[in-house]
């Protein structure tokens, strides 16, 4: 899949173009002259929805190692197979028995419990919040984790999201159930919104379907891999680091509260 980095988005949103041409006369002995002129309008962002883990923190949680001990490692392997762009693992464990649920939550939680353990705050993060407070730009969090780690992120990081939607909320992303709940909460239109995240599964997903701008955070530049090319939701934009977001909204958006 050929992302292009934010220097040049995949989509270019909202361009109208005008043109018009100088009047000639077949009397005039001047040549005709053609003038052009092209009026770009950018498209309104009034408020910005965060992912958490692997987004506003460092990614400290092994997934394929969570995956596998939930799964198991012959399950693993078979469903990583038939779902190239990632695991759903909330989903596959919704249609276990209760036991069996029950289980893999407190896998899962002493998975999430050593990310708490050993959280981090992303580099950029802080400063990109900064830059949106002063923009008067709403910011909002989804994420998949529970609501003590949305806590506990609050707590270190001394930045509060509202609304914070952790896991709790259902149906969780990928549905963009939560980032339509946040645009209602705001009075805003999903296309005034932008998601930001590090999953194309989870954050492009839920911010396409809902029909907000979507921006995928890959450190790593993986998402590049051949595996990813056919996916159903493509992000408008794609970034390294959470220190290029800044220039991408100023260069691409009418930043308006």
């Amino acid at each position: 899949m050929q992302l292009l980095c934010f220097r040049a988005p995949l989509f270019f949103h909202h361009t109208r173009a005008f043109s018009s041409m100088a009047p000639t006369s077949s009397t005039s002995s001047s040549a005709a002259v053609a003038v052009s002129r092209v009026v770009t309008t950018k498209a309104s962002l009034r408020g910005v929805v965060f992912d958490m883990d692997g987004t506003l923190t460092v990614p400290v949680i092994d997934f394929p190692a969570m995956y596998r001990a939930v799964l198991g490692e012959e399950a693993y392997v078979k469903i990583k197979s038939e779902n190239p762009s990632g695991i759903d693992i909330l989903h596959h464990i919704e249609t276990w028995s209760p036991d069996k649920q029950k289980r893999a939550y407190e896998i899962i939680a002493d998975f999430e419990k050593q990310g708490s353990d050993r959280l981090q705050i992303m580099p950029g993060a802080s400063e990109l919040c900064e830059f949106l407070e002063s923009r008067n730009i709403r910011r909002g969090l989804i994420t998949r984790n529970v609501k003590e780690a949305v806590d506990l992120f609050h707590l270190k990081f001394g930045k509060v999201f509202s609304p914070a939607l952790s896991r709790e909320f259902r149906p969780y992303k990928p549905h963009p159930a939560p980032l339509l709940h946040i645009c209602s909460n705001w009075d805003l239109q999903p296309n005034e919104v932008m998601m930001i995240g590090d999953s194309l599964k989870d954050d492009v997903a839920c911010g396409k379907s809902a029909g907000a701008f979507a921006c995928l955070l890959d450190e790593t530049g993986r998402y590049d891999a051949p595996e990813y090319e056919d996916v159903e939701f493509k992000p408008d934009y794609k970034v390294s680091s959470l220190v290029e977001v800044r220039s991408l909204l100023e260069k691409n958006f009418e930043l308006t509260s």
